[in-house]
């Protein structure tokens, strides 16, 4: 039986991932802001919720991070894998209390701090998981980090493919700093989720007309995450971009001297 944390766990994908990893018969610790939402996910997992807990958290600050990887490890010393549905549409001007952008601290910024922070639990296990959910982006060298980590004023246009790129970057440093970790990056895919609840008006419309079209199952969308989460045939690091076709698969392989650029930002800001 393994411990999986999965941070965004109350709901949307990551919660359809809670569930089937529960099927399967293994742990779950969930992370996630709203206590209603996740009582009512713990609530609806019937007669496996005593192999689930969950923890309200607000991981867009580094405090809200800290406090939360401090009460993880506070009851579990020992983590099998970690599982990043986190996901902000935020698309306007606006910064955290650390004065970032919360598309930049949520995205991004927050996966790297809490696995840090998690990876004493992590090294306990014979071959721990870090998987992070993305918007559908390849790995790439082709990126311009020159406004990264400030983004100011925010540009989503411009700035957003940097952001969900330096995920792809922490799942290489992870790897070639962590021998035995593996880490990924999954295509969260199109899914009806309250993910668009702070998009602009113009947006969320044109998901509700299209959404019928266009989206995915959450079922599709949680298979890819479930399985590399809990599977140990694949090569670390790697990026899965159609969403429920765990077969097709791309290597993540970029420039080093721009992710361990970007690792010392990261570690600057945060000081993990």
């Amino acid at each position: 039986m393994k411990t999986l944390l999965i941070a965004g766990g109350n709901s949307g994908i990551g919660l359809q991932a809670a569930r089937t990893i529960l099927d399967r018969g293994h742990r779950v610790v969930l992370l996630g802001r709203s206590q209603t939402k996740g009582e009512a996910a713990l609530a609806g997992f019937g007669g496996a919720a005593e192999r689930a807990s969950f923890l309200a958290t607000d991981l867009s600050t580094h405090d809200g991070v800290r406090d939360a990887a401090r009460r993880v490890l506070d009851t579990h010393d020992h983590l099998d894998a970690v599982l990043h549905s986190t996901g902000i549409l935020t698309i306007g001007e606006s910064r955290t209390a650390d004065g970032l952008h919360p598309f930049f601290a949520v995205n991004y910024l927050s996966r790297y701090h809490l696995t840090q922070l998690l990876l004493p639990a992590l090294r306990r296990s014979p071959r721990p998981h870090v998987i992070m959910m993305t918007a559908a982006i390849k790995p790439t060298d082709d990126a311009d980090f020159a406004r990264f980590p400030q983004f100011a004023p925010f540009a989503f246009r411009q700035d957003r493919k940097s952001v969900q790129l330096a995920n792809h970057h922490y799942a290489a440093h992870l790897t070639r700093t962590n021998p035995g970790l593996a880490a990924a990056v999954v295509n969260a895919g199109a899914v009806e989720t309250d993910i668009l609840r702070a998009a602009p008006a113009a947006m969320r419309l044109g998901g509700k007309i299209l959404g019928p079209l266009v989206y995915d199952s959450i079922e599709k969308a949680a298979r890819n995450p479930v399985e590399t989460t809990l599977r140990d045939d694949w090569e670390t690091p790697t990026y899965w971009g159609k969403p429920g076709r765990f077969e097709q698969r791309t290597p993540i392989t970029l420039d080093a001297s721009v992710t361990e650029h970007l690792m010392d930002i990261s570690r600057t800001l945060t000081g993990a």
